[in-house]
């Protein structure tokens, strides 16, 4: 008779290494996945609230909104508003998985299953993680930048680092390479060339604004659009790069922080583009796994009604006229995806045949799912495999709403050829970080002006940015250029819808 993996809900660490090795089997052997090294750390509520306030890494410098949203997690949950996390999982090289105390012998064996190979497997393997993260420096990286912001907040005052910070922090979406480069990131590379980076700053003066004419006589065309465009790198859509780069004022210190901040925004970049497929992968690999210790009989029935449970509430999606409804459930959306690509690779109807037809009845479940996950984000794996069967399920019909027509809404696509591809193309148009960030460029400098930064911001289909938002985030721009900021609003036949024009804030003596 197989050994059960524990008795009852508790557990000691011998436990969970027994669980460890079980998953791992069914993981390695059984799915074939391909895992980093795992590192399994239990912490108490607390310390996961804590992990709450810092993004989740493990290692961060401090930064006071870390502390208001500690304050905030912290007073909801022992109010009993909200739950936690049964585990958060780091991108890393070990891969740590961080697991709850309170979590009974089941929960243990569930979230080991979804983290420690599940997520692990997909950063690893996802071509999007392997050309923007760097799995093996970041741990690194993010101690060399804890203890780069404690030498500059006692060498230059708490204060000034944080007023750097909070510039930082507000432009962060916009501080990322959105196209992959001609090397792949090295965090590790980037710690050793801190060092030399700030020595030669501090050396040589700005090539750019040695070239800025001197004098009230010259005009904007004594250097010309395409020269400064040239020296400048424009356009630019990551503004931090632009900043760390071009600033007139800021101090090497200053560029430095930029920099951190840049790269570790470039590292959460590949998350939001697979949030869907990344939860979808690791519920159904915890599914599979759990499943199959069940029937292998090293769970009881018990343990897998326990885990049943727990499973169905994460993949439960409300109707749309439901009070708890805010849009799809990626867990949900994710798992039913996966379990469909599985139908339709060993038992697919005609419809199947004629929708996938590289994947049906080719009976390589993991093989066909391995690939997937490999080579797709969010919006490339709804757009290629959300299955008319999936849509009916799920009830999907698409509605049109434009404020310019008088017809009102209208149901645009229904369940017929026309209306599943209609809606397969707008949902995975809604996971398109293209579409739905916002497309924010540094166009043009006045150098032989007053030094104003000129950006645009194409807008599609009306969506403009919200008025106070986008005059907070100007203002933080504004204090890190120093001179005037201009924002200007442009349509696709670059009209002029709105402009914005913030002016910075008077410098600190301690840092001018």
């Amino acid at each position: 008779m197989t050994e059960r993996l524990f008795e009852g809900a508790d557990w000691d660490f011998r436990t969970l290494q027994r669980i460890t090795d079980a998953c791992e089997e069914v993981a390695l052997k059984d799915l074939g996945l391909d895992v980093y090294p795992n590192q399994i750390e239990v912490i108490t509520a607390e310390q996961m609230l804590d992990a709450y306030s810092s993004v989740g890494m493990p290692l961060f410098y401090k930064h006071w909104s870390f502390g208001k949203h500690f304050a905030y997690h912290e007073a909801s949950y022992r109010k009993g508003l909200m739950g936690l996390a049964y585990e958060i999982v780091i991108n890393s090289s070990p891969c740590i998985s961080y697991l709850m105390e309170e979590n009974t012998a089941t929960m243990q064996t569930l979230v080991i299953a979804h983290a420690a190979f599940g997520h692990n497997h997909f950063f690893k393997n996802n071509y999007l993680f392997k050309q923007w993260t760097d799995a093996e420096g970041i741990l690194d990286y993010l101690d060399f930048a804890k203890n780069y912001v404690m030498q500059c907040e006692e060498r230059y005052g708490r204060v000034e680092v944080e007023r750097t910070l909070d510039a930082a922090h507000a432009l962060m979406s916009h501080g990322i390479d959105r196209y992959p480069g001609k090397k792949k990131l090295d965090l590790r590379e980037e710690e050793k060339r801190a060092g030399r980076r700030r020595q030669h700053e501090e050396e040589v003066f700005n090539d750019l604004w040695r070239t800025v004419p001197k004098g009230a006589s010259k005009t904007r065309s004594a250097i010309s659009l395409e020269r400064r465009r040239k020296l400048l790198g424009l356009p630019q859509e990551n503004l931090l790069y632009f900043l760390e780069k071009s600033a007139p004022r800021l101090a090497p210190w200053q560029r430095e922080l930029l920099r951190i901040v840049r790269h570790i925004a470039q590292y959460f970049y590949p998350q939001s583009q697979t949030k869907v497929m990344n939860e979808g992968t690791a519920t159904y690999v915890h599914y599979r796994i759990m499943t199959k210790l069940h029937q292998q009989g090293r769970i009881t029935d018990g343990n897998f009604l326990e885990f049943l449970g727990s499973h169905t509430n994460v993949v439960f999606q409300p109707e749309f006229d439901d009070q708890r409804f805010s849009g799809f459930n990626p867990y949900a959306l994710g798992f039913a995806v996966m379990q469909d690509i599985e139908r339709i690779v060993t038992n697919p109807a005609d419809e199947d045949r004629e929708w996938f037809p590289d994947i049906a009845g080719k009976n390589d479940v993991m093989g066909v799912l391995r690939d997937v996950w490999a080579n797709y984000r969010d919006e490339s794996f709804i757009a290629q495999f959300l299955s008319p069967k999936l849509m009916r399920h799920f009830r999907m019909f698409h509605l049109h709403d434009d404020p310019e027509e008088r017809a009102g809404i209208r149901v645009d696509a229904i369940h017929d050829e026309r209306g599943f591809r209609r809606v397969r193309r707008e949902l995975a148009r809604q996971h398109d970080v293209g579409y739905i960030d916002a497309n924010i460029e540094v166009v043009d400098v006045d150098l032989a002006g007053d030094r104003r930064l000129i950006l645009h911001h194409r807008v599609i289909k009306g969506s403009q940015l919200n008025e106070t938002d986008a005059k907070r985030v100007l203002q933080h721009l504004a204090d890190l250029w120093t001179y005037d900021v201009a924002l200007i609003e442009v349509d696709a036949n670059d009209k002029v819808l709105r402009e914005y024009v913030v002016s910075p804030r008077p410098i600190p003596a301690a840092v001018a």
